[in-house]
């Protein structure tokens, strides 16, 4: 079912992701052109993050019919294996945003508390500069799941990745300029354009644009979500380095000095928590070896510099699942860090998040969070 008129005029909004869930939407990788050896090694890790966020919340795992058996064997049978076809399993990027009404009764409207947003994609760029050449099963992925679960759609044309916001849930939106005003996204809107979108459709009245996102995170150009996000109203997390020979640093301070300047929604000025990256790490001949390097995605080659960040982790019902990239000293950093953010959670650390690196993101670009209704 589809719903007229905007959004946030219905009551409407983007809620934090720390809000209650209902479940975890996630795909399941395949496409050998993008996931080293088949995808053996990131299904893996797949199931490792699906397994552990099912600890918290209920999880929903997408398999094209080829992998169906081979997703349900991996996984345990609490968590629910359904099938779909997609063209690869970023289900951030591809999947709704959902939206909730938590007082329906301002607009008149008492039947329908959840909803999502079904942005257009364009694989990250369109023909020339996107990820992969066919992206027409991914542009369904959304409406299947919506449909899936029986709720309201909100068609946008607007070509907008999850992974490029983020917000707090009480009117304030993240973002990159490096992403969402890159001409191979919406080179016909302006920023302000772009900006009265997000205000209508996340129910938000803030926007906070970083000029750019992680380096090295060419994939997305520059996502927000392994860049920086939200801890809670007024706080934020943001990835950093003190190796100032690193191309990150410039970055990371230029985003500081923004973040420093600005106040939220509520014109609370925020509270900036820093969280070290890696030390740099590079895809290895074998691994780009084992990814069938052809014509119809980008090419994974050797010694190309992984957009690993420990900002990009996925908030669960009670718990932070975060990545570690087997760098003993910032791994543990990350975690006492996630540890001090967030008191009242679990962190729970996934040991091998370089094969999900190595296929271009981490863990919060392969999850979706569901909202509960109340």
């Amino acid at each position: 079912m589809e719903l007229q008129g905007a959004p946030d005029l219905l009551g409407f909004h983007m809620p934090a992701e720390w809000e209650l869930h209902s479940q975890c939407w996630m795909g399941w990788p395949e496409r050998p052109d993008n996931w080293r050896d088949h995808a053996v090694h990131a299904q893996r890790v797949f199931a490792k993050v699906a397994i552990a966020i099912s600890r918290f919340e209920p999880v929903t795992v997408c398999a094209s019919s080829a992998q169906w058996a081979n997703a349900r064997s991996q996984l345990p049978k609490h968590i629910r294996v359904i099938e779909m076809s997609m063209n690869d399993s970023w289900f951030r990027d591809t999947g709704p945003t959902f939206i909730v009404r938590r007082n329906p009764s301002k607009s008149g409207n008492t039947e329908q508390k959840i909803a999502g947003i079904d942005w257009n994609f364009n694989s990250w760029g369109g023909i020339e500069e996107g990820c992969y050449k066919d992206w027409s099963l991914d542009l369904l992925v959304a409406r299947k799941i919506l449909e899936t679960e029986k709720l309201p759609r909100f068609p946008q044309s607007l070509i907008l990745e999850g992974g490029s916001i983020h917000v707090d849930g009480e009117g304030t939106c993240l973002t990159t300029e490096e992403c969402l005003l890159n001409k191979n996204r919406n080179p016909q809107l302006t920023k302000n354009q772009i900006e009265d979108i997000l205000k209508t459709y996340l129910g938000v009245r803030k926007i906070i644009w970083l000029p750019r996102g992680l380096y090295g995170d060419d994939d997305t150009n520059g996502h927000i979500d392994n860049m920086c996000c939200f801890v809670r109203p007024g706080v934020v997390l943001l990835s950093w380095t003190d190796d100032k020979t690193d191309c990150q640093y410039e970055r990371s301070a230029e985003a500081h000095c923004i973040l420093s300047s600005v106040t939220d929604a509520k014109d609370r000025k925020l509270e900036i928590i820093k969280l070290h990256i890696p030390d740099p790490l590079y895809m290895t001949k074998e691994e780009a070896a084992g990814v069938v390097q052809d014509n119809d995605a980008k090419p994974r080659l050797p010694c190309t510099r992984l957009a690993a960040s420990y900002i990009n982790f996925y908030i669960a019902n009670g718990a932070i699942i975060a990545p570690q990239f087997g760098d003993e000293k910032w791994d543990k950093e990350a975690v006492r860090v996630l540890s001090v953010a967030f008191p009242n959670y679990e962190v729970v650390p996934i040991e091998d998040a370089r094969e999900i690196v190595l296929g271009g993101g981490n863990i919060h670009c392969i999850t979706q969070q569901q909202p509960a209704e109340s």
